[in-house]
């Protein structure tokens, strides 16, 4: 394996998105410069690259860990990663009603909102 930080650098940007990584590293300041060093080492270098999980996999149990713990300001962002990793808007909606049986109706439900919301704004115009 190569460089944690450079091997997270292209997960992130193929799972989130060269837009939103670009808009992350220019909102990046001498506060939060270790922190977005420590997230692109660890989180996409260390576990995004990992053999054990493919990316749809890794998508589903980041829809549902952040569903279950309420972190709604990072759940748009990764249905949009679900969506670029494979995942239809089915299988998505599939993902948060078997995380509401385990997290909670109430979860869920703030869940759907923003997965629909999010969906709905990155259809094609008709």
């Amino acid at each position: 394996m190569g460089d944690s930080y450079e091997d997270g650098m292209t997960v992130r940007r193929e799972v989130l998105g060269d837009a939103h990584v670009d808009r992350a590293v220019a909102a990046t300041t001498a506060f939060t410069a270790d922190f977005q060093d420590f997230i692109t080492r660890y989180a996409w270098g260390g576990v995004w690259t990992r053999d054990g999980l493919d990316r749809r996999t890794r998508s589903c149990v980041t829809l549902a860990v952040l569903t279950a713990l309420h972190c709604h300001e990072e759940l748009a962002m990764h249905v949009r990663a679900a969506r670029r990793n494979g995942l239809s808007a089915d299988e998505i909606g599939e993902v948060l009603l078997h995380t509401g049986v385990y997290a909670g109706v109430p979860a869920a439900n703030a869940a759907f909102k923003i997965a629909q919301e999010t969906l709905a704004a990155d259809e094609p115009a008709a």
